[in-house]
C-alpha cells in the first residue's frame, strides 16, 4: 500500500489548490436506508473533481529538467484537466489525449487551461496507448492517471480530509475505473482506521477491475459502455490492483439504469450536479448493494463533469420513470374541431401539455386520419391511469411512447 507518510507530504503539496470539500451528512440519504450516511463532495473540487490531487502531486514532484520536457496524459476528461491545470500552475507544456467521444464540456475545459487536446481513439485504453507513443517519441514525461504512486498518494489525501471530519466511519464507499482513487484512499484508511471497510463500486459496462479483484489476477474486458465515462476503463493495471487486494474489502457493481437515477436523485434532493462515475456510491446505496443498516458510511462524489446533454436525457428519462411525464400519439379524425376535442379532455384532468406534433402523411395512417404526438406533464402514476381512462372513455385511440 502506499505509505500514509506520503500522503502526508501529497496533501501539504496541494494544499495551494486543491482545497478541503465538503463532507455533508445527508438526511434523506440517512433517513432512506436506516444509517448514517455522509457525501463527500469532490464534485465541487477544482476543475470538477478529485484528479487534480494526484496530478498536482505527480507533477509537483517532478525535477525542473521534467518539467522543462512538458508532460502528456491520457485521459476521458477528469485528468485531463487536473493534468492541463498542474501544467498550467508550473508553466509547462502539456499534451492530453482523450478518446473521440469524450463529452465537449470535458474537451473545453482542458483546453480552458492551455493545453493541446488530441482525439485518439474509441475508449480510454487506446487513447492511452496512443498516448504512451507520443510521449516516448517526444521524450516527454507520461503522467498516468491512476497506476503511478504519487497520483495514487494525491488521490489518497480525500481519506485524510474524511477522517479529520469523523474519527470513526463503518465504511468508505469509493468509485473504481482504473483504481488510483481507491487505491490511494484504501492505503490511507486501513493505515488510520483498519476496522473501517472500504467498497468500491465499478459500472457494469466497465467490468474489468470487479473480475480482477475477484479473480486475484489482471483481468481486461473485450470493451466498455457505460455512461460513467470517468470510470471507463478496459484494460485492469496490476499496479493497482496490487493495492486493491491488499486493502479493498469488497467491490460491488451498478448498471446505467441505476447510476442515472443516482444522479437525478442528487440534482433533485441533494441539490448537486454529479457525473456517471461520481454517482455510482450513491446508486449502489440505492439499490441495496451495500449493508448499511444502523452504520455510518461515507460515500465518494468523485466529479461533477457531466455533459448537459447527457444531464438532459437523463432528466427526460427519470421524469417519464417517475411517471411525471407522459408521451402520447393519438390518432384523430381529421376534420377541424377533433384536436380541440383531445385538448378540452386533457385539460379537463390537469394535465399540461409540453410539446405537441401533428401529423396525416404518415403511410401507416388511413385516409382522413392524423396522429398527434403529445407530451404531458402529469402528477404520478394514478394520473396517468386516469388520462388512460378518459381517452378510452372518448373514443380515442392511442398508444404509447417510452
Amino acid at each position: 500500500m502506499i505509505e500514509l507518510s506520503k500522503i502526508k507530504e501529497a496533501r501539504e503539496r496541494i494544499a495551494k489548490v486543491a482545497p478541503v470539500t465538503p463532507f455533508a451528512y445527508a438526511p434523506r440519504l440517512s433517513s432512506r436506508h436506516n444509517a448514517k450516511i455522509y457525501l463527500k463532495k469532490e464534485n465541487l473540487q477544482t476543475t470538477g473533481a478529485f484528479k487534480i490531487r494526484g496530478a498536482f502531486n505527480k507533477i509537483a514532484s517532478l525535477s525542473p529538467s521534467e518539467r522543462e520536457k512538458g508532460v502528456v496524459a491520457a485521459s476521458a476528461g477528469n485528468h485531463a484537466q487536473g493534468v492541463a491545470f498542474s501544467s498550467r500552475y508550473f508553466n509547462i507544456p502539456a499534451t492530453i489525449v482523450m478518446p473521440e467521444n469524450t463529452p465537449l464540456t470535458k474537451i473545453n475545459g482542458v483546453k480552458a487551461y492551455g493545453a493541446e487536446v488530441v482525439l485518439h481513439g474509441s475508449n480510454y485504453d487506446e487513447a492511452y496507448a496512443f498516448a504512451l507513443d507520443y510521449a516516448k517519441e517526444r521524450s516527454k514525461v507520461f503522467v498516468h492517471p491512476f497506476a503511478d504512486y504519487d497520483v495514487m498518494a494525491g488521490q489518497g489525501t480525500i481519506a485524510l480530509e474524511i477522517f479529520e471530519e469523523i474519527p470513526t466511519l463503518d465504511t468508505v464507499v469509493v468509485p473504481i475505473g482504473g483504481g488510483g482513487l481507491i487505491a490511494g484512499m484504501a492505503s490511507a484508511i486501513k493505515q488510520i482506521s483498519p476496522d473501517t471497510k472500504v467498497v468500491g463500486v465499478t459500472a457494469a459496462g466497465a467490468p474489468a477491475m470487479r473480475n480482477s479483484f475477484y479473480l486475484g489476477r489482471p483481468v481486461d474486458s473485450v470493451d466498455v459502455r457505460t455512461i460513467a465515462d470517468g470510470i471507463a476503463v478496459r484494460d485492469t493495471s496490476k499496479t493497482t490492483l496490487d493495492i486493491i487486494l491488499e486493502t479493498v474489502d469488497e467491490i460491488v457493481e451498478v448498471d446505467d439504469e441505476e447510476i442515472a437515477d443516482a444522479i437525478l436523485f442528487l440534482l433533485e434532493t441533494q441539490k448537486l450536479v454529479v457525473e456517471g462515475a461520481g454517482a455510482v456510491g450513491v446508486a449502489a446505496l440505492m439499490y441495496d448493494k451495500l449493508e448499511v443498516e444502523n452504520k455510518s458510511i461515507a460515500i465518494v462524489l468523485s466529479g461533477g463533469n457531466i455533459d448537459v446533454t447527457m444531464l438532459s436525457v437523463i432528466i427526460e428519462k427519470g421524469l417519464i420513470k417517475s411517471y411525471r411525464k407522459m408521451k402520447l400519439v393519438v390518432t384523430l379524425i381529421d376534420k377541424p374541431g377533433s384536436l380541440m376535442k383531445l385538448t378540452e379532455i386533457l385539460a379537463s384532468v390537469g394535465a399540461n401539455i409540453v410539446q405537441i406534433g401533428y401529423d396525416r402523411t404518415s403511410a401507416s395512417l388511413a385516409y382522413g386520419d392524423a396522429n398527434v404526438s403529445i407530451a404531458l406533464e402529469t402528477k404520478g402514476k394514478e394520473h396517468q391511469e386516469e388520462i388512460r381512462t378518459l381517452l378510452l372513455k372518448s373514443g380515442f385511440r392511442f398508444h404509447e411512447e417510452s
